[in-house]
C-alpha cells in the first residue's frame, strides 16, 4: 500500500501582502514621477502660481491692507503656502479621471497588484509637485526679503506638515476624480471646494478684521489651523493647539475619503 505525500500549500503571509502592497505602490510612484521627467510641464501650475499669487497679493492689495508690502508679506508667506499646497492636491482627481479614460487603469487591473496600489502610488507620487510648490515659493519671497524668525529647522516642519495635510486632502479629489465623468468636472469642482475654505481662512487677513458671523466659520476652518501651525513655526506664535487641531482634521480626511475612494475604484474599474 503506497501513500502520497502532497507538500502544503505556500500562502504570503500578511506581512509579505503588506511589504508588496507598500513596494508595488512605491513602484507606480516612481511611474508617475518618470511621467512628470519627461513632461516637466506638468509642473509649470505649481511653478508659476506661487509666484503670481504672492506678486498679486503683495503689491496690488499690499499697500492696501498693511501699509507696507514688506510688512505684508511677513503675514502672507504662510497663507500663500498652504493656499498654494490646497490648490495643487486638485491636481491629482484630474489626473486619474485621465488616465481612466484612457484605460490605463484597464492595464493595472491586469496585473497582479493590490488593488490600493495605483492609488497609493498616485497620491506618493504628487508629493513632487508639493515640493516643487513650496520651493519656489520659499525661493521667491526669500528674494523678496522674507525671513524666518523661527530657524531652519522649524521652517523645515512647517513645510513637512504642510505637505503632510495637502497629501490627506488629495484623497478628497482621488474620491472626486473617480466619481465624475471629466477631467474638466475634477478641476471644476475641485476649485469651487476650496475657494471658500482657502479664502474664508485668515490666509489674507487677520480673523478679527472680519464681520462676525465670517469670523466663526474662520476660526473653526481647518486651513486656518493649518496657517496658524505654518506661521507659528515660520514666525513665532503658539503651535501645539492648531496643530492638534490640524492633526484631527488630517485623520478624518483619511478615515471618511480612503475608503470612499477604494469603493470608487472598484465601481470604476
Amino acid at each position: 500500500m503506497s501513500t502520497t505525500l502532497t507538500a502544503p500549500i505556500a500562502t504570503p503571509s500578511a506581512t509579505e501582502r503588506h511589504g508588496s502592497a507598500v513596494q508595488q505602490s512605491l513602484t507606480l510612484a516612481w511611474r508617475n514621477v518618470v511621467t512628470i521627467r519627461h513632461q516637466p510641464e506638468a509642473l509649470m501650475d505649481v511653478s508659476l502660481q506661487p509666484i503670481v499669487f504672492t506678486v498679486l497679493f503683495v503689491f496690488v492689495f499690499g499697500g492696501a491692507i498693511s501699509g507696507d508690502w514688506r510688512d505684508y508679506l511677513t503675514y502672507l508667506v504662510p497663507g500663500i503656502m498652504a493656499q498654494t499646497l490646497l490648490f495643487a492636491t486638485a491636481g491629482i482627481g484630474t489626473a486619474l479621471n485621465s488616465d481612466i479614460s484612457k484605460g490605463v487603469f484597464d492595464r493595472f487591473r491586469s496585473l497582479p497588484i493590490a488593488r490600493s496600489a495605483p492609488l497609493v502610488g498616485a497620491v506618493l507620487a504628487d508629493v513632487v509637485r508639493y515640493v516643487t510648490a513650496v520651493g519656489v515659493l520659499l525661493a521667491f519671497v526669500t528674494a523678496l526679503g522674507f525671513r524666518t524668525t523661527e530657524g531652519l529647522p522649524a521652517a523645515a516642519l512647517a513645510v513637512l506638515v504642510a505637505i503632510a495635510f495637502a497629501m490627506c486632502l488629495s484623497w478628497v479629489f482621488v474620491w472626486i476624480g473617480l466619481v465624475v465623468r471629466s477631467p474638466g468636472a475634477v478641476q471644476g469642482i475641485g476649485f469651487l471646494a476650496m475657494f471658500p475654505l482657502v479664502f474664508g481662512s485668515n490666509a489674507l487677513v487677520d480673523a478679527d478684521t472680519l464681520p462676525g458671523w465670517l469670523q466663526a466659520f474662520t476660526r473653526n476652518n481647518p486651513v486656518t489651523h493649518l496657517i496658524e501651525v505654518v506661521r507659528g513655526l515660520l514666525l513665532g506664535g503658539p503651535v501645539a493647539e492648531p496643530l492638534a487641531w490640524t492633526a484631527g482634521w488630517a485623520a478624518l480626511l483619511l478615515v471618511v475619503f480612503v475608503p470612499l475612494a477604494m469603493r470608487a475604484y472598484r465601481r470604476r474599474v
